[in-house]
């Protein structure tokens, strides 16, 4: 059932938009709860003094631009990972750097991701990731292909998002609009130059296409605009099972 899994996560980013846009994508996911989102070490360090060891994070999510240097970024991530216990730690990079991959993979970091590959299913990809040592996106297993031993040679790239054939190019462009991006179909409607009417039918129609394919049961509280983000981000491979809600 979908919802029992209850990860809390912390966001390390010194640009404001990005945590923003992270965060919104985590909050349409029921398994994901940001706790904390900041643009300073000393502010994650603070957040961990002040708070009960039950909101601590499970999940660390940190910009390659968090510290000043690979040196420093290595640092952090050992002390996160000293300081909280069974923390996962995920790199969302710009671009790959195979010098900071080496770095932080020696600090027991857990995955290095290329935002732009990433995107929206990110809290698929942490999900997923609870299961698997050390997980990349397709870029960087690409970038890795000289490393023949250890856990960059073993990485597990993230699968990409379920394919759904049967949505047209009309329905998916309205999903995008109203689901991913939460505007109004009125709004959305001026976007694709056509009637809100005609939008809410797309919109029905592409809710109906996405249940087809999925035989998940969701909690009763979920909405439909809830239900279809998870299923429009849900990996092509199965997720591994979900874990209960953490005390």
């Amino acid at each position: 059932m979908i919802g029992k899994t209850n990860l809390k996560v912390l966001i390390l980013d010194r640009d404001f938009y990005s945590r923003q846009a992270i965060n919104s994508y985590l909050a349409w996911d029921r398994r994901t709860r940001v706790v904390h989102k900041t643009g300073s070490i000393e502010s994650v360090k603070d957040y961990v003094n002040s708070v009960d060891e039950s909101e601590w994070p499970d999940v660390v999510l940190l910009d390659t631009r968090a510290a000043d240097s690979t040196a420093e970024l290595a640092e952090l991530i050992l002390m996160i990972e000293d300081t909280i216990p069974d923390v996962m730690t995920l790199i969302l990079a710009r671009d790959v750097e195979l010098d900071v991959i080496r770095a932080v993979e020696k600090s027991r970091v857990n995955g290095y991701l290329l935002r732009n590959e990433i995107r929206i299913r990110i809290a698929s990809a942490i999900c997923w990731a609870q299961e698997h040592d050390f997980v990349v996106t397709q870029g960087v297993k690409e970038a890795l292909k000289d490393e023949f031993e250890g856990r960059l040679f073993r990485a597990v790239i993230v699968p990409e998002m379920r394919e759904y054939p049967d949505l047209t190019n009309r329905v998916r462009e309205a999903l995008d609009y109203c689901v991913v991006e939460g505007m109004s179909a009125e709004l959305a409607a001026d976007e694709m130059g056509i009637s809100a009417h005609t939008v809410r039918s797309y919109v029905k129609e592409g809710y109906r296409i996405l249940e087809t394919y999925d035989d998940k049961i969701y909690p009763p509280d979920l909405s439909p605009q809830e239900r279809a983000f998870m299923r429009i981000t849900a990996l092509q491979k199965e997720t591994p099972p979900l874990s209960e809600p953490k005390e």
